[in-house]
C-alpha cells in the first residue's frame, strides 16, 4: 500500500492540462516551423521559375523568405524553452494545491510568477492568432492556384482551341508575391496547368496546409496553457487568502 500510495500521489501531481497543452505544443510548432521553412524554400524556386523572369522582380520576396527562415528557428527555439517554464510552473502550481510537498507554502512570489506568466501567454496566443491568420495566405492562394487549374483542365477537355481557356490566369502580384511592375507576373492556360501537375507544386500545398494545421495547434495549446495557468493562480489566490498550507 505505501508504493501504491506514492504512486497515487505522484499520478496526482502531474498537471494534465500543461501536459497535454506542451505536447500539442510541441506538434504544433514541429509542423509550423519545419513544413513552413521548406514550403518557403519550394515558394522561391516557384515563383523563380514560373512567375518571373527578371531577378530584381522577386529579390524582396527572396529576402523576405530567408530573413523568415531565421525567424522560424528563433520561433522553434523560444516555445521549446516557454513551454518546458510553463510545464514546471504547472507542476509547481499543482503540487501545491494538492498538497503534495506537505509543508511547502505558496507564497507571494509564487502566485506573482503565476500571473505573469498568465498575461505572457494571453499575448503570445493573440499574436499567434495573427500569425494564424496570416499562414492561411499561401494556402489560400495554392487553393485558389488547384482551382484555377482544375476549371483550365475542364475547358481543355470540352473546348478543341487553346484560346478558349488562355485567358484564366493565376496572378502572383495581386497576392502581394511580386510587385506590379514584375513580367509577366502571371502564368495563364496550359502554362498554369503544366504547373499544377509538376511536383513541387504538390509538395509546397501540402507543406503549406501541414504548416497551416500545426499553427492552429500551437493556437490550441496556448490557449489551453492560459485557461490551466489561470485556474492554478485562482486556486492557489484562494488558499493564499484562507492561510491554507498548500
Amino acid at each position: 500500500m505505501g508504493c501504491y500510495d506514492c504512486c497515487i500521489r505522484c499520478l496526482g501531481a502531474v498537471p494534465y492540462p500543461s501536459l497535454v497543452a506542451t505536447l500539442l505544443c510541441f506538434t504544433g510548432m514541429a509542423l509550423f516551423c519545419g513544413c513552413g521553412h521548406e514550403a518557403l524554400a519550394n515558394t522561391e524556386v516557384l515563383v523563380e521559375t514560373y512567375f518571373t523572369r527578371n531577378i530584381q522582380d522577386y529579390v524582396i520576396l527572396a529576402s523576405f523568405i530567408k530573413y523568415f527562415q531565421y525567424v522560424i528557428y528563433g520561433l522553434a527555439s523560444f516555445f521549446f524553452l516557454y513551454c518546458i517554464l510553463l510545464l514546471a510552473e504547472g507542476f509547481y502550481t499543482t503540487s501545491a494545491v494538492k498538497q503534495t510537498f506537505g509543508e511547502f507554502r505558496s507564497t507571494r512570489c509564487g502566485r506573482c510568477l503565476s500571473l505573469t506568466f498568465i498575461i505572457v501567454t494571453y499575448v503570445l496566443a493573440v499574436i499567434w492568432l495573427a500569425v494564424f491568420a496570416f499562414t492561411a495566405i499561401p494556402v489560400f492562394f495554392f487553393f485558389n492556384m488547384a482551382q484555377t487549374c482544375h476549371t483550365i483542365n475542364i475547358l481543355a477537355e470540352t473546348t478543341p482551341s487553346i484560346n478558349q481557356h488562355g485567358w484564366i490566369c493565376m496572378d502572383a502580384r495581386q497576392y502581394g508575391l511580386l510587385p506590379w511592375n514584375a513580367m509577366p507576373g502571371k502564368a495563364c492556360g496550359m502554362t498554369l496547368a503544366s504547373i499544377c501537375k509538376t511536383k513541387e507544386f504538390f509538395v509546397t500545398y501540402d507543406l503549406y496546409i501541414a504548416a497551416f494545421a500545426g499553427a492552429g495547434i500551437a493556437l490550441l495549446a496556448l490557449f489551453l496553457y492560459v485557461v490551466a495557468t489561470t485556474y492554478n493562480y485562482a486556486v492557489l489566490r484562494f488558499l493564499g487568502r484562507k492561510g491554507l498550507r498548500c
